[in-house]
């Protein structure tokens, strides 16, 4: 089952490169966010609420991902069974990972902070929930920027770290902790802010779950970067975010990028002289393109018979 796994890999991304995503309106983690939005209200005691929503709702989306990929293991035909096993491991992966989109976004902010501020300022909000109405070129190529870094950690290296640890028992189990992980940080990036008391646990639980995803990505972005030393360098602003994870892949890009990495009031990672530059921008995309490519391979190789 194991050579299988590696195919579920090579599914998802093939279909990355090919479709992107999901369209908006059948995505499976859309699906998932709107069964937890109906959570974001005030509720009289949030923190029981949180909790449960917290241990449940990762659970019911690890279990439709462990249905998918087990049903069609229960084909006649051996071959056809693996192959078609393969193939449903591969679509779920592929539904709870994202790196072109990702990619595509970053890279449409950096091209129109050049052309259109108005334009940019509007795109980047894909990626940041930060106010962007008084971002100026340099802080949204910032913002594009660490994004890439932060999101290639919580959308593809913890979702497929998960698989690849799960895929050793079975690929039902490996799609199922997948999912967990993506439904965990779909969470987060829904209800895990200090105004929200309801999204104290999901906030915490993705920490948990980000803290080694986090840090192996910096150690990707660093070989991806050809500059290994940074990520002992990153050590000096990967504190700086509140965040115990999000630091990590962005210090070590902004080191291996020269360039310093800011959000007004929250934190400034001063690896450069200045913010980044449209060419050091895009280098940073293609940095972290290279790097979710390493993953992939990496995951693809553990896998592996």
């Amino acid at each position: 089952m194991t050579a299988a796994a590696t195919a579920a890999v090579a599914v998802a991304y093939a279909a990355d490169a090919v479709v992107g995503e999901f369209p908006g309106r059948v995505h499976p983690v859309a699906a998932f966010g709107r069964a937890v939005a109906p959570l974001d209200r005030e509720w009289t005691r949030p923190g029981v609420v949180g909790a449960a929503a917290t241990v449940a709702l990762p659970l019911v989306a690890a279990g439709v991902c462990w249905a998918v990929v087990a049903g069609p293991a229960r084909l006649g035909d051996a071959t056809l069974a693996q192959a078609a096993t393969a193939v449903a491991a591969g679509t779920v992966l592929f539904s709870t990972t994202s790196l072109r989109m990702l990619l595509a976004v970053a890279g449409d902010v950096i091209d129109a902070t050049e052309t259109d501020l108005a334009v940019a300022r509007e795109r980047v909000r894909a990626l940041v929930g930060r106010e962007t109405d008084g971002l100026d070129a340099a802080d949204l190529r910032s913002a594009a920027v660490e994004s890439a870094a932060e999101n290639l950690a919580d959308g593809l290296v913890a979702p497929l770290s998960a698989f690849a640890v799960g895929a050793q028992v079975s690929l039902a189990v490996g799609a199922a902790a997948a999912g967990w992980v993506k439904a965990v940080n779909t969470m987060d990036s829904m209800l895990g802010y200090r105004s929200k008391p309801v999204g104290r646990a999901s906030a915490r639980l993705d920490d948990a779950v980000v803290w080694l995803p986090a840090r192996a990505t910096a150690a990707l972005l660093a070989v991806a970067g050809r500059a290994p030393g940074s990520l002992a360098r990153a050590r000096r602003w990967a504190d700086e975010p509140a965040s115990p994870n999000s630091g990590w892949p962005m210090a070590t890009l902004a080191t291996v990028l020269g360039v310093r990495l800011r959000k007004p009031g929250a934190y400034d990672l001063v690896a450069g002289p200045a913010l980044p530059t449209v060419t050091a921008a895009r280098r940073g995309v293609r940095v972290v393109a290279v790097a979710g490519g390493l993953v992939g391979l990496l995951v693809g190789v553990v896998v592996w018979p």
